[in-house]
């Protein structure tokens, strides 16, 4: 979806202002994160709305004209030549290039329960984190891109964190 493509390009452009110091105005935010709500709206429900899409073309195209207009200001030209290059491609995307799902809301999980979403390492497989869950009495649900979710009161999570992370320092 080229859009979330576009998306992406002005989010990494904002970061760049903030990492320079320079303030990004709430509304210009406000429209980036509405441009966002939208596309997964759009993604997920009706992606042949053409009102929704003329919305988001609609922040998207002020959140680029505000980050433009003002880039000059800090900016120097071939970083802004590299940024419009970069927008110009990431209109042109199609669907059919793949993009990193982010990962979805956990709906299932008990209310009085912490939860975290893991991804296994090299030194560190899913059946190892499947052990120290067992261990730290918790419990685990594997999701199908492959992470694994652990679950259970807050203080065996963080007893779970300590020992992977001390298991994954030990084994580099």
């Amino acid at each position: 979806m080229a859009v979330l493509a576009v998306w992406k390009v002005l989010e990494e452009i904002c970061i760049e202002f903030r990492r320079k110091s320079v303030t990004v105005p709430q509304n210009v935010m406000d429209d980036l994160k509405s441009a966002k709500s939208l596309i997964n709206i759009m993604q997920a429900d009706m992606p042949g709305h053409i009102e929704a899409n003329q919305k988001i073309a609609e922040y998207l195209g002020s959140v680029e004209a505000y980050l433009v207009s003002e880039a000059p200001k800090t900016f120097p030209p071939q970083t802004i030549e590299n940024w419009l290059t970069q927008i110009e491609k990431a209109n042109h995307t199609t669907c059919t290039e793949e993009t990193k799902a982010e990962p979805q809301f956990r709906s299932r999980m008990p209310r009085n329960q912490k939860w975290i979403r893991i991804e296994p390492l090299a030194n560190l497989p899913i059946d190892k984190l499947e052990a120290l869950a067992t261990e730290t009495k918790l419990s685990f649900c594997k999701e199908p891109d492959g992470q694994l979710v652990i679950y259970g009161n807050a203080e065996s999570v963080k007893e779970f964190i300590k020992k992977a992370t001390t298991q994954t320092k030990t084994t580099q």
